[in-house]
C-alpha cells in the first residue's frame, strides 16, 4: 500500500494516553456511534471511588499466598505455643478502705474521715506499693528463695541453652560472682526481688473497692504461696507503717513538750518579775488593774451618791417651801399631835359658847391647845433638820465619791501605762500555756493509740493452687495466628498487588493505555500446546481468536485491515501465535492472507510451519530476490508466509527503504489481506517503521508481564511514528489466578460448559 494512503493523526495523536477521550475514534454513524459514546462513559469510573469489587479480586488473585502465610504465621503459633513453659496464676483478692475501723481517733496520726466517697488516687496508691521493690524484697526473704530454688523455679529451655552454646560466658563474669559474701547475699535479693515484681499483676475489679493480685510462675504451688505473701507482707507493711507513724508522732511531740514547758516557765518568771518591779497586781479580771477595777467602782458609787443627793435636794427644797414630804410626816407624831389639836379645838370653841375665855376650864383648854402647837413647831423642826441633814450627808458625799475618782483616774492611767509590758508578757504566758496542754493532751492520745492498730485492707479470697496453666493458651494463640496471618497475608498481598505495575486485566488497559481491548486471550495450561489447542475449533483458544477477528471487521470503514502489523512492548508477548491465529481465523472466511515475518532479528514463523529460511524478507528488502521467490506456501487453503530469511546486519535500514512500500503493495493487490508478526517495539526502530508503513497496528498485551510503563512507552512510540492503532489484545490471560470476574472470562467459561468442559487451567 503506498504510504500517502495511510491515516494521517492529528497533532494531539502524542498526547494519546492522557487524553480524556478512552479510545480512538472509530467509523460510527448515527445511534450507533451515540450508544458506544454512552456505553463507553458509563464504563469509566471515578478515581477517588472506593472500589471494594477491585479489592476482592486482588484477595482472591492472592488467595494462595494469604493461605500460605495464614497456615505459616499459624504453624509458628501452634510450634511457639506448644514449646512454650506453661505458666500458672494464682489470685488473691483484697478489699481496700481508705480508712479502717477506727477503735482511737487521732488526727494527723490515722486516716481521716472519707467524707467524699473513694479516691482514684489512694487506689492507684496502695496498687503502686503493692508493685514497690521494699515489698517484693520482703515477700522474697519470707519465701526463702535461695539460687537453688530459682534454678529449679526457672528452669532455661532449649532456645535458652541454645544462646548460651551460642553466647558463653567470660572467665571474668565467671570471676566476679565470686565475690564477697554480703555481696552475693544482696545480689541473690535483688535477682529473687525482681522474680516476684516480675510474676506480679495487679488488677483494681472496677466499681468497687476490690483489688486483685495475680501471681505468675512455672509452679502452680509456688504461684500460690507467692500470691498469699504478697497480700500477707502489704497487710504487714501497712500496720508497720502505721505504728512506726505512731512512734514517730510520740518522740516530736516528748520533744516539742519539753521544749514548750521552757518556753512556758520562762515567760512566766518574766511576767512575776516584771509585776513585782512594777507594783502590778494581778485581780484576775482579763485586762483591767486594780486601779481600774476601784475607779470602775467608784464610777458606780459616784452615779449612786449623785441621785441620792439630788432626790434629798429635793426634799429638802420641799421642806423649805413649807410643804413637808409626806413620808417623814408619816413616821413622826405630827399627825397624832394635829389630830388632838383638832379635838381639843373643837371642844373649846364648844364650851365657848358657855364660858367666857377666862373661865378656868377654858384656860387650861386654850394652854393644852398650845402646848400641842409648841410640840407640833418641834416636830416640823425635827423634821426639817433630819431632811437638811440628809441633803448635806448625800452632797458631801458626792463631793468625796469625786475627789476619790480624780485621784484613781490619775493611778489608772499611770497603771494602765504601765500594763501595756505586762499585758504583752502575760499574753505570751497563756499562749505557751495553750500550746503546752494541746501538745499534752495529744501526747496522751498518741499514747494510747500506739498500741491500738487499724487495719484498712482485709483479705476476702486467698490465693488456691491453680488447677490448669494460664499461659500460653492454645485457644488464644491459635486464634491470634489467624488473625495476624490473616493481616500479614492480606497486607503482603495488597503490597505485591501495588507493587506491581503490570496490565493484568483488560480494564487495566482500558484505564491505563485508554485503548480499547479487542480480544483476551486465555492461557494455556502446563501440559496444551497451542498446536493441540488450535485444532480444537471448540476450544477457548479459538474462539478467542475468532472475537478478535470479528473486532478487526469493525476497525475500520471497510472491514479488516488490509495490512496488519501485531507487535508489543516487549519480546514474549504472543505476537507470532497472534499472527499466525488470526491469519488461520481469516481463511476461514475464505480469504488469501499473506502472512510476513517482519522480525529480522528473531525470527520464529519458519519454526512454526517447520520450513527453511533461506529466502525472505531480507532477501527481498535487499534486492536478492523477488516478491514471487520469496512467497512460500504453508501447506495450509489461503494461506501464504514470507519467512525472515537470513538475518541482516541493519534490520532497521532495510526496513525504511521503498521496498517494504512496495512488498506491502503488492501483497494488498495479490491478498485479501497482509498480516506482518513484527518485532517488539521498544528498543527497536523495526517497529515503528513498520506500523508507519501498514494501515493498522495491533498491540500486544501479555497478562501480568507487560508493566504499564513500557506498555504507554511502546505506545508513545507508535503514535509519535504516526501509526493507527487500532486496539490491544490481551494474551496469557486466567480470569481464575487474577482473581477478576470480568466479562471475558465469564463468557468462555459459561460458553463452553455449555456441553464442554472448559480447558481454562493454570498457566
Amino acid at each position: 500500500m503506498p504510504h500517502d494512503r495511510l491515516p494521517t493523526p492529528s497533532a494531539d495523536d502524542g498526547q494519546q494516553l492522557q487524553s480524556s477521550v478512552p479510545y480512538p475514534a472509530l467509523p460510527q454513524r448515527g445511534a450507533s456511534a451515540l450508544l458506544a459514546h454512552e456505553l463507553q462513559q458509563s464504563d469509566r469510573r471515578d478515581e477517588d471511588e472506593i472500589d471494594l469489587l477491585a479489592y476482592w479480586h486482588i484477595l482472591v488473585k492472592r488467595r494462595r499466598l494469604i493461605a500460605s502465610i495464614l497456615i505459616a504465621v499459624v504453624a509458628l503459633a501452634l510450634l511457639a505455643t506448644l514449646m512454650t513453659t506453661p505458666i500458672y496464676r494464682a489470685s488473691v483478692v483484697m478489699q481496700i478502705e481508705k480508712q479502717g475501723s477506727q477503735v482511737i481517733q487521732v488526727n494527723g496520726i490515722q486516716p481521716e474521715n472519707d467524707m467524699y466517697g473513694w479516691d482514684p488516687d489512694f487506689l492507684q496508691t496502695q496498687i503502686e506499693l503493692i508493685k514497690s521493690r521494699s515489698l517484693s524484697e520482703r515477700v522474697a526473704s519470707e519465701l526463702h528463695m535461695d539460687q537453688a530454688a530459682m534454678d529449679r523455679l526457672y528452669a532455661p529451655g532449649w532456645l535458652d541453652r541454645m544462646l548460651a552454646l551460642l553466647q558463653p560466658k567470660s572467665r571474668q563474669a565467671s570471676k566476679g560472682k565470686a565475690g564477697k559474701p554480703a555481696n552475693q547475699a544482696e545480689d541473690l535479693l535483688k535477682s529473687a526481688a525482681g522474680i516476684v515484681a516480675g510474676g506480679l499483676s495487679v488488677d483494681p475489679v472496677r466499681n468497687s473497692k476490690l483489688v486483685v493480685i495475680n501471681f505468675d510462675s512455672p509452679s502452680a504451688q509456688f504461684s500460690a504461696r507467692a500470691a498469699n505473701a504478697l497480700a500477707d507482707g502489704f497487710i504487714a507493711a501497712g500496720l508497720e507503717r502505721r505504728f512506726g507513724a505512731s512512734s514517730y508522732a510520740k518522740t516530736y511531740l516528748e520533744d516539742q513538750l519539753k521544749l514548750t514547758k521552757s518556753r512556758l516557765e520562762d515567760s512566766e518568771r518574766k511576767l512575776v518579775l516584771f509585776a513585782q518591779q512594777q507594783n502590778l497586781v494581778d485581780t484576775g479580771d482579763k485586762g483591767q488593774s486594780l486601779a481600774v477595777q476601784n475607779l470602775t467602782q467608784l464610777n458606780a458609787a459616784l452615779a449612786t451618791a449623785q441621785d441620792q443627793r439630788i432626790r434629798a435636794q429635793a426634799r429638802w427644797q420641799q421642806a423649805s417651801g413649807g410643804a413637808m414630804p409626806a413620808d417623814m410626816i408619816g413616821n413622826s407624831n405630827i399627825r397624832n399631835l394635829q389630830q388632838q389639836k383638832g379635838a381639843l379645838q373643837a371642844q373649846y370653841q364648844l364650851k365657848l359658847q358657855t364660858f367666857k375665855p377666862d373661865y378656868p376650864d377654858m384656860r387650861q383648854l386654850k394652854s393644852q391647845v398650845d402646848e400641842l402647837d409648841r410640840q407640833i413647831g418641834q416636830e416640823i423642826g425635827g423634821v426639817r433638820a433630819s431632811v437638811k441633814a440628809e441633803y448635806d450627808a448625800a452632797a458631801k458625799q458626792e463631793q468625796m465619791l469625786m475627789g476619790q475618782i480624780a485621784a484613781l483616774r490619775t493611778q489608772a492611767l499611770d497603771v494602765d501605762g504601765r500594763s501595756i509590758q505586762y499585758n504583752i508578757l502575760k499574753r505570751e504566758v497563756d499562749t505557751n500555756r495553750q500550746l503546752y496542754d494541746g501538745l499534752l493532751q495529744r501526747y496522751k492520745e498518741v499514747g494510747v493509740a500506739g498500741d491500738v492498730r487499724s487495719n484498712n485492707i482485709s483479705i476476702i479470697d486467698r490465693a488456691e493452687v491453680p488447677g490448669g496453666r494460664f499461659k500460653p493458651s492454645l485457644i488464644r494463640n491459635l486464634a491470634l495466628g489467624v488473625l495476624l496471618g490473616a493481616m500479614l497475608g492480606v497486607l503482603i498481598a495488597f503490597l505485591l498487588e501495588f507493587l506491581d505495575d503490570t496490565l493484568k486485566t483488560p480494564e487495566d488497559i482500558e484505564q491505563k493505555l485508554k485503548m480499547p481491548v479487542l480480544g483476551v486471550v486465555p492461557k494455556l495450561g502446563p501440559k496444551e500446546s497451542i498446536a493441540a489447542v488450535a485444532s480444537n475449533s471448540q476450544s477457548s483458544f479459538c474462539e478467542a481468536y475468532r472475537s478478535v477477528r470479528t473486532a478487526l471487521q469493525f476497525a475500520t470503514d471497510h472491514g479488516v485491515p488490509k495490512t496488519l502489523l501485531i507487535s508489543s512492548s516487549g519480546p514474549g508477548e504472543g505476537k507470532s501465535t497472534t499472527a499466525q491465529a488470526l491469519a488461520r481465523n481469516l481463511t476461514q472466511l475464505g480469504k488469501r492472507v499473506l502472512l510476513v515475518d517482519a522480525d529480522l532479528r528473531n525470527p520464529s514463523l519458519h519454526k512454526a510451519f517447520g520450513l527453511r529460511a533461506e529466502h525472505g524478507l531480507s532477501s527481498l528488502l535487499s534486492g536478492a530476490c523477488s516478491f514471487t521467490e520469496v512467497v512460500q506456501p504453508s501447506g495450509e487453503e489461503r494461506l501464504d508466509l514470507i519467512l525472515a530469511g537470513p538475518l541482516p546486519p541493519n534490520p532497521a535500514e532495510l526496513l525504511s527503504g521503498s521496498k517494504l512500500i512496495s512488498l506491502l503493495t503488492v501483497g494488498s493487490e495479490r491478498y485479501d489481506h497482509v498480516i506482518v508478526d513484527g518485532p517488539p517495539v521498544l528498543g527497536l526502530a523495526d517497529a515503528p517503521i513498520l506500523a508507519n508503513s501498514v494501515d493498522s497496528t495491533l498491540l500486544m498485551i501479555s497478562s501480568g508481564k507487560t508493566k504499564s510503563g513500557a506498555a504507554q512507552a511502546a505506545l508513545k512510540r507508535l503514535l509519535v511514528a504516526r501509526a493507527r492503532i487500532v486496539g490491544c489484545l490481551l494474551t496469557k490471560y486466567d480470569a481464575r489466578t487474577a482473581g477478576y470476574g470480568y466479562g471475558y472470562g465469564y463468557q468462555y467459561e459459561s460458553y463452553y460448559a455449555y456441553g464442554n468442559k472448559p480447558r481454562l487451567t493454570k498457566g
